[in-house]
């Protein structure tokens, strides 16, 4: 099982690989908006909802669900970036 710091290493790590597709431009976004990699932040507290065996695997799913549904939900026109990876964080 992964640490909490392990977790946000490998969360850190997943989001600053490069841009293979549309889907992982995105990536840079949840960066930004996630900002501190510390177990300070209280953003990333949803991490310690993944304690599967295949953790690693958990959070970069985690990561391509936010992406996809920024591809298939968010609208630039009605809401910011960071509200909608807020509200995603938050509630799912």
């Amino acid at each position: 099982m992964l640490s909490f710091e392990e977790k946000i290493q490998h969360l850190e790590k997943h989001l600053s690989q490069p841009n293979e597709n549309y889907a992982d431009s995105f990536k840079e976004e949840i960066a930004m908006f996630l900002d501190d990699f510390s177990n300070q932040n209280k953003l990333l507290l949803f991490l310690n909802k993944i304690n599967s065996i295949e953790e690693i695997e958990e959070i970069e799913n985690w990561v391509e669900n936010l992406c996809s549904r920024i591809i298939l939900k968010f609208d630039s026109e009605g809401e910011e970036i960071n509200d909608f990876i807020y509200d995603y964080i938050k509630f799912g």
